[in-house]
């Protein structure tokens, strides 16, 4: 049986988001003054994204949420190895919030948006793996 088109449609939409603030990411890195502290926020946005998109694909409602690890405890409900993305996701969720606003007096280093960037692309490509070909943009 086919799947609905407008469904494939939907859950490509998601996962090109998710590219996308994974790419921002990746730009807001390069040059001599990188802007760590909105690359970071791209970082999980890109895997909030993707995580999104394999529930919505497989129909499970989601709440508006930054929580990665709500995410994963659904998405591990129904395919038990995304279980192996809770550690990296657990480490990009702070990143919804913090170093959104003035006050933090530390921005994150390029290390460790580097290694916020290696847990998005992580979380983003065993997501996308496990859905049907026809929804990956």
């Amino acid at each position: 049986m086919a799947a609905d088109p407008q469904r494939v449609a939907d859950t490509r939409d998601w996962l090109l988001k998710a590219s996308h603030d994974i790419d921002a990411a990746e730009r807001l890195l390069e040059g001599d003054e990188p802007l760590s502290d909105i690359a970071v926020f791209h970082c999980q946005q890109g895997a909030e994204k993707a995580l999104k998109a394999f529930l919505f694909w497989h129909d499970v409602p989601f709440r508006k949420t930054h929580e990665l690890e709500e995410l994963v405890d659904a998405a591990t409900r129904i395919d038990r190895t995304i279980e192996a993305l809770r550690e990296p996701a657990a480490g990009l969720t702070p990143f919804a919030w913090r170093f959104r606003y003035p006050g933090e007096l530390v921005e994150p280093s390029v290390e460790d948006t580097q290694a916020a960037l290696e847990a998005a692309r992580g979380v983003y490509a065993r997501v996308r793996e496990r859905l049907p070909a026809e929804t990956r943009p």
